[in-house]
């Protein structure tokens, strides 16, 4: 009996995990999001001209560079001028058009579909030259000779595809998703990782976590490190789970919502989070994450990382939160669902609305500060041009870990030769070699990207401007 009980249960665990893990496609890579991707790298667009998979890189200007005047590629430079098609927006309608090699729309189009950036007459008339290029190009041919690429790539992704424990979003959100998830990996989409959802006319919805490749190993090909990838997935699954539960409560979460993203839209915006909602769905999917985390025992200084990460960019309610979260998972039989948590939710942000402006004072107080500049001040109108070193001084102890500078408003003409830039043994020093000219403006800009506090915390971008002695 005990052998047959056993024999059950191991039958019953093995159902239970196939039963989750088609609810979680394995990866794979789509040839309408390559294609959209392609178009719009010969369309110069900068969020679609990476060379971080320099392999894959190589194989698609070798194939399509003479086909860059193209009429497709020229409507698109249009559409991004006067819409500013881009982004998310590229992805959105890879998704929502049929497999090559005849694209035709999946649902019908309209100013809000597949993306309102789009608009009806613009999507329909770029379908029309897509089909017209896709049989231009050859892409038939492209495609072939990189399906074993593509084979690859898919293979190496199952790694951090298994690190997933679906069993726990199904236990933590007490439902299936309302959604279908599909990962898929953009070879050329570099470091750009973007979700994307479509409601087919029958209510079924499919959301997309289009994963970038930005690592390749020795030999050129996509290297999928599972500490690189996972957090992205991690991140992206929960939007299956949370996204409608927004949606449905928005009557109740208007109370707030506006309020709050009024008080952070700028850095919202920064990161494509045009609405209140889309910050609300971002938000407890973040605090979602590092209860994952938490459940999975990770590393307290791993969640640490996570949580300033996100209060670094303006989730600033995050660890209050991941209490709330951590409140309903010790209150199941009270509460048996994530949706039946959802007052809780609301009760948390109208009561944040109010806080806002105190969370973000405590932010910024953990954001180095440049406290001074040698060998002159920032400012200065009469520079000696023979200084060989311009030395940056924080407040507080930096990462040390590459650096991040930038144009500033006078543009590529006024930024300085710059040879090595190197840290201080503190590490609260940049030290920048320069080679500068007489009588000649100045200016750059340290950005946050890389310039960050040992915990995390980025500086506000700071510029630096001068002018030399004749």
């Amino acid at each position: 009996m005990k052998k047959i009980y056993g024999l059950v249960l191991l039958l019953f665990s093995l159902n239970n995990f196939a039963q989750n893990k088609s609810i979680l496609q394995e990866p794979r890579v789509d040839k309408r999001v390559e294609m959209l991707s392609i178009v719009f790298r010969l369309a110069d667009s900068r969020e679609y001209s990476s060379r971080k998979f320099p392999l894959y890189v190589d194989t698609i200007e070798a194939h399509f560079e003479k086909y860059k005047d193209h009429e497709l590629i020229e409507f698109i430079k249009k559409l991004r001028k006067r819409r500013g098609v881009g982004y998310d927006a590229v992805m959105s309608m890879a998704i929502h058009i049929s497999q090559p090699p005849l694209f035709t729309s999946l649902v019908q189009f309209s100013k809000d579909v597949p993306d309102y950036r789009w608009g009806k007459k613009n999507a329909i008339k770029f379908l029309e030259l897509l089909n017209d290029f896709y049989s231009d190009a050859d892409c038939d041919s492209f495609f072939s000779s990189n399906s074993e690429l593509y084979k690859i790539a898919s293979d190496r992704f199952l790694k951090v595809y298994n690190e997933l424990d679906v069993n726990w979003y199904l236990n933590f959100y007490g439902e299936k998703p309302k959604s279908e998830f599909v990962i898929v990996l953009g070879l050329g989409n570099g470091g750009g990782n973007f979700g994307s959802k479509i409601i087919y006319p029958d209510g079924r919805e499919s959301v997309y976590a289009i994963m970038g490749t930005w690592s390749a190993n020795s030999l050129g090909l996509p290297a999928y490190k599972v500490s690189q990838y996972f957090p992205t997935l991690l991140h992206e699954f929960n939007h299956s789970f949370i996204n409608h539960l927004v949606d449905k409560n928005k009557p109740v979460l208007k109370n707030s919502g506006p309020e709050m993203y009024r008080q952070v839209k700028d850095v919202m915006k920064n990161q494509a989070y045009g609405s209140w909602e889309t910050m609300f769905s971002e938000s407890l999917v973040r605090a979602a994450v590092i209860k994952y985390m938490k459940d999975h025992h990770f590393e307290k200084k791993t969640i640490t990382k996570e949580l300033n990460t996100q209060l670094d960019r303006g989730f600033l309610w995050t660890d209050g939160l991941v209490k709330e979260l951590e409140k309903y998972g010790s209150n199941r039989d009270k509460y048996p669902s994530l949706e039946s948590f959802m007052p809780e939710i609301v009760k948390f942000f109208d009561a944040t609305a109010s806080n806002v402006n105190e969370l973000m004072q405590k932010t910024e107080a953990k954001r180095p500060v440049v406290v001074s500049i040698e060998p002159f001040d920032n400012g200065s109108q009469n520079v000696d041009y023979n200084i060989k070193k311009i030395i940056i001084h924080f407040d507080k102890v930096l990462k040390g870990k590459g650096y991040s500078i930038a144009d500033g408003r006078k543009g590529e003409k006024a930024f300085p030769e710059m040879g090595e830039i190197s840290y201080s043994k503190d590490k609260r020093s940049v030290i920048i070699e320069v080679k500068l000219k007489p009588d000649k403006e100045y200016q750059f800009v340290l950005k946050g990207w890389s310039f960050k506090s040992e915990n995390g915390f980025s500086i506000k971008d700071y510029e630096i401007h001068f002018k030399t002695k004749k």
